[in-house]
Parts: structure tokens; C-alpha cells; sequence
């Protein structure tokens, strides 16, 4: 008894086989292009990420880089609110994980913020002296304040509630109030925060809340001035 075994071949002379292998590849191929096709065809361009990234790259590698690339300040208008929002989290997670009292106001995304929390939670009752526990919320800070992106500045104004002395008047002489804020102002300088950065003051109110703002500005813009943009309500 005779095996025959048949082949079946192309006009080509190719076997069926070695056709459809062939075939299925250039299939997979053309289908895979396509899928990354579509990919690049719904993808969007992020201008602000891309700028953020770049200039982070450029300022990490500066020192191998051409004098002719060095980083330059952002002009970028949604540079600056990306870079003021970041600032305004770090802020936030501060005050969230340290003193979970605080209330946190985000004003203005991007370059206004207010914390409330009370007088007790930073100093010590009757003196003014800062609590042992807000001694790292204070390094935080100044560690944020002092972390300025080029061309913007990262501001501080506290203030605390006073009584009013005579009539309408704040006290002028030394009290518990004023001590608390000149205390925090110097311990927040010991730690080496930018001076222009820190503003301080009393306002009208009860004595057993403080408030912080937190500004992001432009270097361009003029320096605190913490009888106009303080509380907004006659700070002094």
C-alpha cells in the first residue's frame, strides 16, 4: 500500500500554510498601527503640564545644559495658577494632618487662602508662648514659604483677635495679643522664612482665634501691606 500525501500550493508556489501565516501577520500589524492611530488621533496636547514639566526638568539639570537654556522665569499666566495651587495643597495638607481643627477656606484657587483655628491649638494658655506641638507646623510653613517658584512670592499674614482698649481703638501698649504674634513672627524667622514673606498683626475680634492668610503674588506686586489686604475688615 501506497501513503500519498498532498500539498496544497498557490499559483505563487507558496503551500496554504505559509499563506495564511503570512496573511494573520500583516493583519495583527496593520490592526496594532491602527489602534495607536486612534491613540494619537484623540490625544490632547496639556500646555500647562508639558511647561511644568519642562521647567522642572530644565531646573533639576541646569548644570549640563547650555547657558543659553537656563530656566527663565514663568510668564505663564496658568503657570502661575498651577504653580499657586500646588502651594495652596501643601498648605492644606499642613494644617489637615498636624491640626485637624483648623478650618480651611480656599478663597481664590491659585492665590488666596484662609485657616481659622483657635488660639489654644499654637499657644500655650495665659502666655505666649508656642505650643511644643505646632513647633513642626511652623518649620512646614516656612519650608513651603521659602520653596518660591522664579517670578512669584509665597505670603503669610497672621493675626489674631484683640478687645478693643478705648471706644474703637486697638490696644497700642503690650498685651497678651501683641506678644503672641511678635513671639510666632520671631520663631518663624529663627527658622529662616523669607522676612518679606511673614506679616503679622491684631484685628478686632475675640482673642481665642487666629486667622492665616496665604497669598500667592506676583515678585512685580507690591510687598504686604497689611492694612489693605489683611482681613479686609480694619486690621491693624
Amino acid at each position: 500500500m501506497i501513503d500519498r500525501e498532498f500539498i496544497l500550493t498557490s499559483a505563487t508556489g507558496e503551500t496554504a500554510g505559509e499563506s495564511n501565516a503570512i496573511e494573520l501577520f500583516l493583519s495583527l500589524f496593520l490592526l496594532v498601527l491602527a489602534f495607536f492611530i486612534v491613540l494619537v488621533s484623540i490625544s490632547t496636547l496639556e500646555e500647562v503640564k508639558s511647561t511644568a514639566v519642562k521647567d522642572s526638568l530644565t531646573s533639576t539639570f541646569r548644570t549640563v545644559i547650555p547657558p543659553s537654556t537656563d530656566p527663565t522665569e514663568f510668564t505663564s499666566k496658568d503657570g502661575d495658577v498651577l504653580a499657586g495651587q500646588q502651594f495652596q495643597e501643601q498648605v492644606t495638607g499642613i494644617f489637615a494632618t498636624t491640626l485637624q481643627i483648623a478650618k480651611i477656606e480656599v478663597i481664590q484657587p491659585g492665590r488666596l487662602m484662609r485657616i481659622k483655628l483657635p488660639t489654644n491649638a499654637m499657644f500655650v494658655d495665659g502666655v505666649s508662648l508656642v505650643r511644643p506641638v505646632a513647633v513642626p507646623v511652623l518649620d512646614r510653613i516656612v519650608a513651603v514659604l521659602s520653596a518660591r517658584p522664579p517670578g512669584l512670592r509665597f505670603d503669610m499674614e497672621f493675626v489674631i483677635g484683640s478687645h478693643f482698649t478705648n471706644g474703637k481703638s486697638l490696644p497700642v501698649v503690650q498685651t497678651l495679643e501683641v506678644e503672641r504674634v511678635g513671639n510666632l513672627a520671631r520663631e518663624m524667622f529663627r527658622r529662616g522664612v523669607p522676612p518679606d514673606s511673614v506679616s503679622v498683626g491684631i484685628q478686632p475680634g475675640q482673642s481665642d482665634e487666629v486667622t492665616i492668610w496665604f497669598f500667592v503674588r506676583q515678585n512685580s506686586e507690591n510687598i504686604l501691606d497689611f492694612k489693605i489686604k489683611g482681613s479686609g475688615d480694619g486690621t491693624t
